[in-house]
């Protein structure tokens, strides 16, 4: 590394000019022109906020509530359209629900499908129950007592 500078010191030795002046330059330039971008945008904030109102004239105080109401239409605006996505998201989750219901007593018509709608779950969506007997359980199939069962003693 230390090579690297003696060949560009040397180098600028030579033809008597710096290689970094001119870059140097340019970074200041860049530097002011962004320090001024932010002081402006700092006073900008400031004013929308109430604050060093007292410097701006009559036009300029026109000009900044027309900002604000117009900021605030927009805010209006984006808040009506999230809650008219958040509606839409949630019919959209219900019909999927409801499509994956329907899907599964087709699939599967030994399932039994309980329906808890007037229950209400603590999110007030219904909950479904599926309950089946399996063929190779067999002390659950014929647990019905007919007169079969039925002895004299």
């Amino acid at each position: 590394m230390a090579r690297i500078k003696t060949i560009f010191d040397r180098y600028q030795q030579a033809i008597g000019t710096s290689l970094w002046v001119e870059q140097y330059e340019n970074m200041q330039r860049t530097l002011s022109h962004l320090k001024d971008i932010n002081r402006n945008l700092r006073t900008e904030i400031r004013q929308r906020m109430g604050e060093d109102l007292d410097s701006l004239e009559f036009d300029e105080l026109r000009g900044l509530e027309q900002n604000v109401d117009t900021a605030l239409k927009e805010y209006h605006v984006i808040t009506t359209q999230t809650e008219t996505y958040k509606k839409k998201v949630k019919h959209s989750y219900e019909a999927y629900k409801n499509l994956q219901q329907e899907l599964g007593m087709r699939e599967d018509p030994a399932f039994g499908f309980v329906d808890n709608t007037g229950a209400g779950g603590w999110d007030g969506a219904a909950d479904m129950y599926a309950f089946r007997v399996v063929p190779s359980q067999p002390n659950l199939h014929g647990m019905a007592y007919g007169s079969h069962d039925l002895r004299l003693g």
